[in-house]
């Protein structure tokens, strides 16, 4: 196993779905590892659970001294210390790796490869950006192939440097960080041409499989990572007899429960393509009601009738104001936008400006009948809305 002996690691935004992960390898890896972040998540009790010390505090906290801050992106600039990308090329660097990246369907991707690898007794180390509960989180440190969720939004992937790369898709999702579309795809190039074996998802025609997960995304995902499992040397059928089981991400078509005759799915879809490949994997007849939080300022000034086009593939969808993450507010940018794309695009289509994510489970619950799909979307803290629908809908 790699060795991080005699290295002190202070993480700063441990609770993040990327820096979590990282924390519990590199300590298993044999650092000594601590952190800290403003307010507890879902992550931290896998991060606690390995031994690890957290400070929560609303202010960051200095690292101790003699140990390296490495720092979240979301508090770049305010804290000094590493980049998440330097500390991921490290652990890439460290141990033979498959990198999945993509702006869609990477951490399915990478959830399907690491699980089949499980499966097949081949102890894999994995970092993903979403848990999997079949594996019982988004981190682990094993003795095979690292398979890690890289990710373009900060340019993280160029410093990677794996034996395998998988692309899922090349789309501009992050506009505060690329102009133009162009420069995305420079960016995957120029890494592209370092990587030896690269397995490109949009040369692939999508498996024909009964796959435990719907959609026709996850047939493509599920296409890439057969692929990638082969270069490890993974025979087809093998691979096959295990993705079958595979049963999801969490916060990727993750059902939550049933009231009122009303099925509630969450889902981390937060751009245009993958909202409607998200309602059109739900539907199967049912009518789809959809509470929609927009991710990011920068994104839903950019795509805000794009959005709009997707949700209108709804029955019945609410808007709620914007989750900023690392962004600052920019005036004359909110949800509302989107609410006036979907009524421009379909007028008469019930839509709710719902500020709130309150606000929304109650527009969705009053609208809902029995047999009805009611979806959460969203990047953000969306998910907070599904005890609510449960309850209304009760």
């Amino acid at each position: 196993m790699p060795s991080l002996a005699n290295r002190k690691l202070w993480f700063v935004g441990i609770g993040g779905a990327g820096l979590s992960g990282y924390a519990v390898v590199a300590q298993a890896w044999g650092a000594e590892v601590r952190g800290w972040d403003r307010v507890e998540t879902p992550y931290l009790e896998h991060v606690r659970a390995a031994g690890i010390p957290v400070t929560i505090e609303p202010e960051p906290v200095d690292a101790p001294e003699g140990w390296e801050a490495v720092v979240s992106t979301a508090f770049a600039g305010r804290v000094s210390g590493r980049t998440r990308a330097e500390l991921l090329a490290e652990l890439v660097s460290l141990q033979d790796s498959i990198v999945v990246a993509g702006a869609h369907g990477k951490t399915t991707t990478a959830g399907m490869i690491a699980f089949v690898l499980d499966r097949l007794g081949q102890d894999p180390s994995f970092l993903i950006g979403g848990e999997i509960p079949q594996l019982g989180g988004n981190a682990r440190a094993g003795t095979g192939w690292l398979v890690v969720e890289g990710d373009e939004s900060d340019r993280t992937i160029e410093h990677l440097r794996p034996k395998i790369a998988v692309v899922t898709n090349v789309e501009l999702d992050h506009h505060s960080e690329f102009v133009s579309g162009a420069e995305l795809e420079e960016l995957f190039e120029r890494w592209l041409a370092e990587v030896p074996q690269v397995v490109r998802a949009d040369e692939l025609e999508p498996v024909e499989l009964e796959l435990a997960v719907p959609g026709e995304h996850n047939r493509r995902n599920a296409t890439a990572a057969l692929a990638a499992l082969e270069l490890l040397g993974v025979a087809p059928e093998d691979a096959r007899r295990h993705l079958v089981e595979f049963a999801g991400a969490g916060r990727r078509l993750e059902q939550r429960g049933e009231a009122g005759g009303v099925t509630v799915v969450d889902d981390y879809a937060h751009h245009p393509a993958e909202i409607a490949a998200t309602i059109s994997a739900v539907r199967d007849g049912a009518r789809v009601l959809v509470l929609f939080q927009p991710h990011l300022y920068s994104r839903t000034r950019h795509l805000a009738r794009e959005l709009g086009v997707a949700l209108a593939q709804a029955d019945v969808a609410a808007v709620t104001e914007i989750y900023p993450a690392r962004e600052e507010p920019v005036e004359g940018v909110s949800g509302k936008l989107v609410v006036d794309a979907i009524t421009e695009i379909r007028p008469g289509m019930p839509v709710g400006w719902t500020p709130t994510v309150e606000a929304g489970a109650r527009f969705l619950a009053s609208r809902a009948r029995p047999g009805d799909v009611a979806l959460t979307l969203g990047a953000g803290d969306v998910d907070r809305a599904v005890p609510l629908l449960l309850e209304e809908l009760a």
